[in-house]
């Protein structure tokens, strides 16, 4: 089993449960897409390499426009929500509001789970601090915008990494007040409290705000309540806060480990703490009476649709009649829409599902300029460190015609032309 250990020496607090993550290997594309999927203008992912203490650690600033999230009392990562600090902006967003973005943002499945239930742990500590039902939260635009990327990033990072289980070490508390738009308030913050009840805490350890709501609000909704396993780590990140304390480096540590005992069998290569994991669903039909002529229009909808992949089996079917089988590969979230295309567009009259689990490696898209023309490359990271690299086919065929000139030789033209980019 893979496992993710959080080792909050340090406290605990969103940018540096993303900037461990990015430490650790996610890659920052893979953060800009979902980013993007938000639909938040402006807002990005900003990291930087920094010392603690003598270690090497990645910081990660989320930046609306011109305009940087400043450090709160610790981190750097402000206490969202009612508690989060002064904000230029007025403009005020409900927690209903950022539930319906993160669902209709089409993040995957287990990311969008992971997310809905860390911002709602956030949403009702907060309603209860105040006394309002959790519809009633407001979060401020600027804070808002930040806790949602890093919330939704922890959430694409766990599910890239594979992760089944996540286990927290007890938390420093710290000591001290904190501003807030509701005067000054003791540390922990009463909703950062509210989120850490049932896990270790360690009184009075630290001189600063060491626990966020945002690093609370994931423990509450994640993090496993028994001690943690014998670990095997495979992968070590640090992300960091923005201040410099005396006693410890401001740091936090991500532990990728693996949870089976005993030696790996020689021969099996080293795990890759960089192979992505997620769900697809898989829809599956045989048909036998139906004219072939018809399956382009059926393979067409289904790619317009959001089908990731869909493949044509020749079969031999009852009675020995010739048929096809179809197969589908599609996020979970289209089963529906993507069964009624089947349905609807082919002569067949069931369709099959199953939930399959998907390793899935690292890619990027690149445009690449050969003497025929711009080509736009797939850029795969295999297990072991190097690059793959796959000119688009349908690219590298229109520029053939527009040039006259075999297919074949613009793609090797434009392979030649992603290596030497790449060197």
């Amino acid at each position: 089993m893979r496992i993710a250990y959080f080792d909050a020496f340090s406290g605990i607090a969103g940018d540096m449960m993303l900037g461990a993550l990015l430490d650790l290997g996610l890659p920052l594309p893979v953060l800009e897409d979902q980013i993007r999927k938000l639909g938040m203008p402006g807002v990005e992912v900003r990291t930087r390499e920094v010392h603690k203490n003598g270690i090497r650690a990645t910081k990660a600033d989320v930046w609306i426009g011109d305009q940087k999230e400043e450090p709160g009392e610790a981190h750097g990562a402000h206490s969202h929500g009612t508690h989060s600090h002064s904000h230029p902006s007025d403009q005020h967003h409900s927690y209903r509001s950022i539930h319906e973005r993160i669902v209709g943002a089409n993040l995957g499945m287990q990311t969008t789970t992971y997310a809905t239930r860390i911002f709602r742990a956030l949403a009702v500590a907060e309603g209860r601090v105040h006394g309002k039902p959790i519809d009633e939260v407001h979060f401020h635009e600027v804070g808002a915008f930040d806790a949602i990327v890093d919330i939704v990033g922890l959430s694409a990072g766990l599910v890239h990494f594979g992760i089944e289980k996540i286990f927290v070490s007890a938390v420093p508390a710290g000591s001290g007040f904190v501003n807030t738009d509701h005067g000054r308030m003791p540390v922990p913050a009463p909703a950062t409290l509210e989120l850490l009840r049932g896990h270790p805490t360690l009184p009075n350890n630290g001189t600063h705000e060491m626990v966020t709501p945002t690093g609370a609000a994931m423990i509450q909704a994640l993090a496993e309540t028994s001690p943690p396993p014998a670990l095997r780590p495979v992968g070590i990140g640090y992300g960091a806060g923005d201040l410099d304390f005396e006693d410890r480096p401001n740091l936090l540590r991500l532990v990728l480990a693996e949870t089976e005992t005993g030696q790996r069998p020689a021969g099996l290569p080293p795990v890759d703490p960089t192979l992505g994991s997620d769900e697809v669903i898989v829809l599956e039909s045989n048909i036998d009476d139906m004219n072939p002529e018809f399956f382009e229009a059926a393979v067409t909808a289904l790619f317009a649709a959001g089908a990731l992949d869909v493949t044509l089996q020749a079969q031999t079917m009852k009675r020995g009649r010739p048929g096809t089988g179809i197969t589908v590969l599609a996020p979970p979230h289209l089963q529906e829409p993507l069964e009624t295309i089947l349905l609807r567009e082919t002569s067949t009259i069931g369709v099959r599902s199953w939930t399959a689990a998907r390793k899935t490696l690292a890619r990027r898209q690149i445009q690449v300029v050969t003497i025929y023309g711009q080509i736009e490359v797939k850029v795969v990271s295999p297990p072991g460190g190097g690059e793959r690299f796959t000119p688009e086919y349908a690219d590298c065929q229109r520029v053939a015609a527009e040039n006259q000139i075999p297919v074949g030789q613009v793609y090797a033209a434009a392979l030649r032309a992603a290596q030497d980019q790449a060197d």
